[in-house]
């Protein structure tokens, strides 16, 4: 995600408006049927993100959701909560989830803004961290689910970090 110094944003009391624009900045597929829901559609280097932000007024919470096109089969399950453990001991701001009713897995991650409105800054940062995150565990995940190979192993291969150059 680049930056959006270069445009101009309208102040929003609804925070979901605030991203909506910001979506449309980058050109991104989005929905809204509801004035507190956003649906968007975002092109990563694995997969395509699917991320859906809620706004709650009576907690004055942004809520949001970042999932993957990577179902969980019922066989990988306890794998993949193992996974989702020791990533998770690794995160700094969010975290991630299986949503096990329908077996996908989801990053989330909420912006508590306790009478302030939000500033495109903040909203960007919350949409980074989650993209951010889903590009570096997605193929810890894939490794997990369709290769077989276990947590500790899933996490060595996305843990590792060139040094130097070639």
């Amino acid at each position: 995600m680049g930056s959006l110094l270069q445009h101009h944003f309208i102040p929003a009391s609804n925070p979901i408006d605030l991203v909506e624009q910001i979506a449309n900045s980058h050109d991104w597929s989005f929905e809204r049927a509801v004035e507190e829901e956003l649906t968007l559609a975002v092109e990563g280097n694995w997969c395509d993100y699917h991320i859906s932000l809620n706004w709650r007024q009576d907690l004055e919470a942004l809520h949001m959701a970042c999932a993957f096109d990577l179902k969980v089969p019922d066989s990988r399950l306890s794998e993949v909560y193992r996974l989702v453990a020791k990533i998770n001991e690794q995160m700094w701001i969010g975290h991630f989830d299986v949503w096990s009713s329908e077996g996908l897995i989801m990053f989330r991650h909420g912006l508590m803004l306790n009478n302030s409105q939000p500033s495109v800054e903040q909203c960007e940062a919350l949409l980074q961290a989650a993209l951010e995150s889903c590009e570096r565990y997605y193929q810890a995940f894939q490794y997990v689910i369709w290769a077989g190979k276990n947590a500790p192993d899933a996490m060595a291969s996305v843990m590792f970090e060139t040094q130097g150059r070639a």
